[in-house]
């Protein structure tokens, strides 16, 4: 195992100036900094603090990576459940945490990634919603450099768990009421939300599931969780399908405003759970997730693996609902 002494006599310099460096002090010479750090990333060196923190009862900083590439006009209800989520628990378990966007590393390197996320005294990360897209992320899951916990991504390793709901099933259950309330079922328009997402996948596959069963056409177009996408699609296909299934509350919600605007009725349905869905006064079906019991749930799942655990998936509940006025304001 590659310790600080290793770095120390690599980069050329005292076992106490590595420890600064790693620390971010200060009063230490960009030169020296950059000897070090080019040290710590040819040796792949992690400062072995666990094991002392844990003593304390304290972890490391705990890197929360939140992807919010959905092009809305208000700030995300879901992202927010989950940060809240993640804060309470950061003070339950006195954890300091750092909130990073997935955008930020779009241009970096796995290598490139984990040096920077070292740099900042990170060695634990929490990650909502990754896209297959996110590269650099898969790598440094599979190469294990990170205790993980993986919100919404279907992955887990010994040092990676996930948590998530049965996106499959959720998705399967929701449009399967929907169907079954609808007298008319021939042609159903189904908006999918981001290419390349694992839950976007998880729950086509539900609806094509569906499709063989009811034996109705189905047309599929991607909103990429944007309510003016789905908006856009329902005035292409709203007056041509009978029922509209929505892979989020968002989409679902474009989408009643454009069959209003068209002065036409479709039976529509939502995921997801948000208060906005409470305001459309609708009746929608939807699928209501606990967003922050997730993301502590995550940070359970984080204790776990400190405590020498192994990833797992945990699987959480969630329901079928019509959210309402009432459900949605607070009292």
């Amino acid at each position: 195992m590659i310790s600080i002494n290793d770095v120390a006599k690599k980069a050329g310099v005292a076992k106490s100036t590595v420890s600064k460096v790693l620390n971010n002090y200060q009063l230490v010479s960009e030169e020296t900094r950059a000897k070090v750090e080019k040290a710590v990333e040819e040796l792949g060196y992690v400062p072995n603090t666990l094991a002392v923190s844990l003593s304390k009862k304290t972890f490391n900083r705990i890197g929360l990576i939140v992807d919010i590439r959905h092009n809305s006009q208000f700030i995300d209800e879901i992202d927010m459940k989950y940060l809240i989520g993640a804060y309470e628990k950061s003070k339950e378990y006195q954890i300091d945490v750092v909130t990073f966007f997935s955008s930020q590393f779009d241009d970096m390197s796995s290598e490139q990634l984990s040096a920077y996320l070292k740099s900042q005294r990170i060695n634990c990360l929490i990650i909502y919603n990754l896209s297959s897209e996110n590269r650099n992320l898969h790598e440094i899951i599979e190469n294990k450099e990170f205790y993980c916990v993986l919100v919404d991504s279907p992955i887990f390793n010994e040092k990676t768990s996930s948590v998530s709901i049965d996106h499959y099933m959720a998705q399967y259950d929701v449009a399967r009421l929907t169907i079954e309330e609808s007298n008319i079922r021939d042609k159903i328009l189904y908006i999918a939300g981001g290419r390349g997402g694992y839950i976007t996948t998880q729950r086509l596959e539900a609806v094509r599931k569906l499709q063989k069963e009811y034996q109705f056409e189905l047309i599929v177009e991607y909103g990429n969780f944007n309510e003016y996408k789905a908006r856009e699609i329902v005035f292409q296909w709203g007056r041509e399908v009978n029922i509209i299934i929505c892979a989020s509350d968002l989409m679902a919600i474009g989408a009643v405003y454009a069959l209003t605007d068209m002065d036409i009725f479709r039976p529509v349905c939502g995921f997801d759970g948000i208060s906005l869905m409470g305001y459309t006064k609708a009746g929608m079906n939807t699928v209501k997730q606990d967003f922050v019991q997730k993301s502590k749930q995550a940070f359970d799942e984080l204790k776990k693996l400190l405590d020498g655990g192994k990833g797992c998936h945990i699987e959480m509940p969630y329901e079928l609902t019509k959210l309402g006025y009432m459900d949605v304001i607070q009292k």
